[in-house]
């Protein structure tokens, strides 16, 4: 690229081949639903440890039904796709395979494949617990992957689109057996970028006869994303009516507490901060840490706990305000 080109770095690269947004919205269906591999232009985005040709045949493997040889090939994938927690451009042309693997694939690896395809369509965090960071999706559009310098929000938008054309193969997944997977079927749902109205129905009506309390976190949560991205007022009032709600189960009015913080920029009532502070409420500390948003705030501690200790402290006089819709 010439160096005027380099100046105005990204723009001239908006609909090109380097644009993975324009790259992955051009695959068509029938290569995604055959596996056919061979019509993806993984080279022309290598990953920290070397071509993107590699990622295919990490992909069958994946697919096949050697258990113990596609778990291992889903860890070289999440070291590939999601290095050290960042987004790598070649992941996602990965995604529309690992729905597919996820939904036909073997059922002992469908709750980690889709988490892996929720991490690669949203922003990386880092430990960012706070009321404006849990539930953000976006990247900084000047934030390039340094294999690649692909900008990461290109990336993210291309998986989310992905994401959104494949609703069909995700929203069967929300009565899996499974906890863990309708957890990580709320994580991805989460992240798509249109049909909000469709999938936030599809999570409520979920959330009526779910019985595992970690699962029903993840739905709130899930349905609170959308309504943020998607600018839904209407969704906070309601995550407030399930906080303060005392014959809700524990684990989801706390849910609907994060969620409600993250969705407003009102100070935290005095009745919140008690049910967020209340003992009761850290020895859900454990059940928080097996929902899919809170192992990045803190993996090997109490993320619960370091939310609800950001989120509080963040409400003190004299900060700025942060308005999501803004």
């Amino acid at each position: 690229m010439d160096d005027d080109r380099w100046d105005r770095w990204p723009e001239p690269w908006v609909g090109t081949d380097c644009d993975m947004r324009t790259v992955v919205g051009a695959i068509p269906r029938e290569v995604k639903d055959g596996f056919r591999y061979d019509q993806i232009p993984w080279e022309r985005f290598p990953h920290c440890y070397g071509p993107g040709e590699e990622v295919p045949g990490l992909l069958a493997i994946l697919a096949s039904g050697d258990t113990d040889a596609a778990r291992r090939a889903l860890g070289n994938l999440w070291e590939y796709l999601h290095h050290q927690g960042n987004g790598i451009a070649v992941g996602a042309l990965a995604v529309p395979f690992l729905l597919r693997i996820a939904a036909a694939g073997s059922p002992e690896l469908r709750a980690e494949t889709l988490q892996l395809v929720a991490e690669i369509a949203r922003c990386q965090h880092f430990g960012d617990g706070s009321r404006e960071g849990l539930l953000q999706v976006a990247e900084d559009p000047q934030d390039a992957d340094g294999t690649t310098m692909c900008p990461v929000d290109w990336t993210i938008q291309a998986a989310r689109a992905a994401i959104t054309a494949d609703l069909h193969l995700l929203l069967p997944l929300l009565p899996d057996p499974d906890p863990e997977v309708r957890s990580a079927t709320a994580f991805v749902l989460a992240t798509a970028t249109g049909e909000m109205a469709r999938i936030s129905s599809a999570l409520d009506n979920r959330l009526t006869v779910e019985d595992d309390p970690t699962v029903r976190v993840s739905l709130v949560l899930a349905i609170a994303q959308l309504a943020r991205e998607d600018h839904n007022e209407s969704v906070a009032a309601w995550t407030r009516t399930l906080w303060s709600d005392a014959a809700q189960p524990l684990e989801t009015r706390v849910g609907a507490a994060l969620a409600w913080l993250c969705l407003v920029d009102d100070p935290v009532p005095d009745e919140l901060r008690t049910l967020l502070t209340d003992p009761g409420t850290d020895q859900l500390g454990e059940l928080f840490q097996q929902v899919p948003w809170l192992p990045p705030v803190d993996y090997y501690g109490n993320a619960l706990r370091s939310c609800i200790d950001e989120m509080l402290a963040r409400d003190v006089p004299g900060k700025d305000s942060f308005s999501p819709w803004a």
